[in-house]
């Protein structure tokens, strides 16, 4: 990767120890419902099955890609009848005449053949190496798409388990509101010289009372359209039928992040790319072996006779060997533009596999950060949440006592609100961070 792209001894973000990562992350955050919807997900996910194919796929092309290297034998039984018509034979009594004869042969097989092409400089080994590498790129391919899928579902559950937090707050704020819509009415109805003033007070309030009823259906809403995001994930039906009464975890110390140099032997996406690269060198391997020369052996044994009785007999065998070597001298530049395109692949796959390196450590670093920065956002809207509470305590307080005004009672029950879906929020988004984590650090999840 050069100087520039060496890996660190450290991550820059964090003095987290330097113990691998945690295999068994996914129950940290859900325990073994959570699990259990995983192990789901791993065995109805129409992708993650896809994935499972294509790695079946690059197996069956491996193990047929050495085959060229190996004796080819091949048998046959054939059987041939023709006739022939000869013309200016004499026929007759001595007449003198000519005619026609016809004579009908027929010809009978059996034969046994074997092919080699002998890989003197090794080019079906280069592709059979190759075919190799792929197989094992699909592997981590196959194990990336397993880490993904957890993660996935992992996220949708904490989304449901905030949605649900959301919901239980949208339903606290409507009783809250109408709880003041309340004492609204009550002052309303004493005030009767200032009814102008004390209706238009009121109507606010009845606003208020109104939104948190729609904001109660939004996050009805909500829940619905993540519920059938996680079905499609299970491979479910989308019917909104799951029925877990998911809450948010407490956030937990932050897991061992290794150091950087293992990430490399971790992440499969990392060791996929490596394996793409060996395979785009093998194929440059084949294609600049092709200018050599080639060597093959053929030989046959059989049988050829007129009777098919004797079609078995050894006493009419025939057989034949025969070697060959084939040097290519021109081919138009085929070979040349194939060799180059092959080159350029490797390059390529070379560009991949640093750039892979480069955001592998950049996802993990940046998790890191995001924990401190989200830690720090928390413990600032816990104390903002506290202090709100307290105050809103206090305008309905006041208010109910006449000595408050409307406008701070409701200033204060919105704000105290607000920051409460804020502390939701910001847990799952701490705890989506912890499975993003987990995920740079190439964090797989075995049942």
């Amino acid at each position: 990767m050069g100087e520039a792209g060496a890996a660190p001894g450290s991550w820059s973000a964090t003095r987290e120890a330097k113990a691998g990562i945690d295999d068994d992350w996914v129950s940290r955050f859900g325990g073994g419902d959570l699990k259990a919807l995983v192990k789901e997900a791993y065995g109805a996910n129409g992708d993650l099955r896809a994935a499972a194919a294509r790695v079946e796929r690059a197996a069956a092309v491996a193990k047929g890609a050495g085959a060229a290297a190996r004796p080819q034998v091949n048998a046959a039984v054939t059987g041939t009848r023709d006739a022939r018509n000869f013309i200016g034979f004499p026929v007759g009594n001595g007449g003198g005449g000519q005619g026609v004869l016809r004579s009908i042969n027929n010809t009978y097989g059996a034969q046994l053949g074997l092919s080699w092409e002998i890989d003197l400089w090794g080019k079906v080994r280069a592709g059979e190496q190759a075919a190799l590498a792929d197989l094992q790129a699909q592997g981590n391919a196959y194990r990336g798409a397993r880490a993904s899928l957890a993660a996935q579902v992992v996220r949708s559950w904490l989304l449901i388990s905030e949605i649900n937090g959301q919901i239980a707050l949208a339903e606290e704020a409507l009783e809250t509101r109408k709880d003041t819509a309340e004492l609204v009415r009550g002052r309303f109805e004493r005030a009767a010289g200032e009814q102008q003033a004390s209706a238009s007070q009121l109507r606010l309030a009845e606003t208020d009372v109104e939104t948190a009823r729609a904001n109660v259906e939004a996050r009805k809403g909500e829940r619905d359209r993540a519920v059938r995001q996680l079905e499609i994930l299970l491979g479910r039906y989308p019917a909104a039928r799951f029925t877990g009464s998911a809450s948010l975890p407490s956030v937990r110390s932050m897991p061992p992040a290794g150091l950087p140099s293992e990430l490399l032997l971790r992440r499969p996406d990392i060791l996929g790319a490596e394996r793409q690269l060996a395979a785009a060198g093998r194929r440059r391997d084949e294609a600049f072996l092709a200018f050599f020369p080639s060597f093959s052996l053929t030989a046959s044994a059989g049988q050829s006779t007129d009777q098919l009785r004797n079609i078995f007999d050894s006493s009419f065998g025939v057989w034949s060997i025969a070697g060959q070597a084939a040097q290519p001298i021109l081919s138009g530049g085929q070979l040349k533009s194939q060799l180059e395109a092959r080159s350029a692949e490797e390059k390529e796959a070379l560009a991949n596999l640093q750039q892979t390196v480069l955001e592998g450590f950049g996802e993990v670093e940046t998790a890191l950060a995001a924990d401190r920065y989200l830690a720090e956002r928390v413990a600032a809207i816990d104390a903002a949440f506290e202090m709100a509470r307290d105050g809103a305590e206090s305008a309905r307080r006041d208010f109910t006592l006449g000595t408050g005004d409307v406008l701070t009672l409701l200033a204060s029950e919105n704000r105290r609100i607000d920051l409460a879906i804020q502390r939701l929020t910001l847990r799952r988004l701490r705890l989506e961070n912890r499975v993003n984590l987990h995920l740079a650090l190439g964090g797989d999840y075995t049942i």
